[in-house]
């Protein structure tokens, strides 16, 4: 990509486009350091496109090593609900009850 190209990835326009759908009222230094920053952002990201990917396996998580680390489930027996609610301070059957918040 040319330097042209680069600084050019995000226009000033763009900024003033993009602060007008959020709704942010931008003075004209920010909208020139915001548009350098994210042409930036950009720039960076672009690199990306310059890594060779063509031998490698799709992943799903970026440590191939990675296992669930999860335990299975189990089928155990619960508590009994005089066990659980014994130190309830208000209870309604085999509920805890609690105030109303809406």
């Amino acid at each position: 990509m040319d330097n042209d190209v680069k600084d050019n990835l995000i226009t000033e326009d763009v900024v003033r486009y993009v602060a007008k759908l959020s709704r942010l009222s931008l003075d004209e230094e920010s909208i020139s350091r915001f548009q350098r920053q994210l042409s930036a952002i950009l720039e960076y990201i672009e690199q990306l496109n310059e890594v060779d990917t063509e031998n490698l396996l799709p992943t799903t998580h970026v440590l191939s090593s990675m296992k669930n680390v999860f335990r299975e489930d189990e089928l155990k027996e619960s508590l009994p609900p005089e066990d659980v609610l014994g130190n309830a301070p208000h209870r309604h059957d085999n509920f805890f009850k609690v105030p109303k918040i809406i």
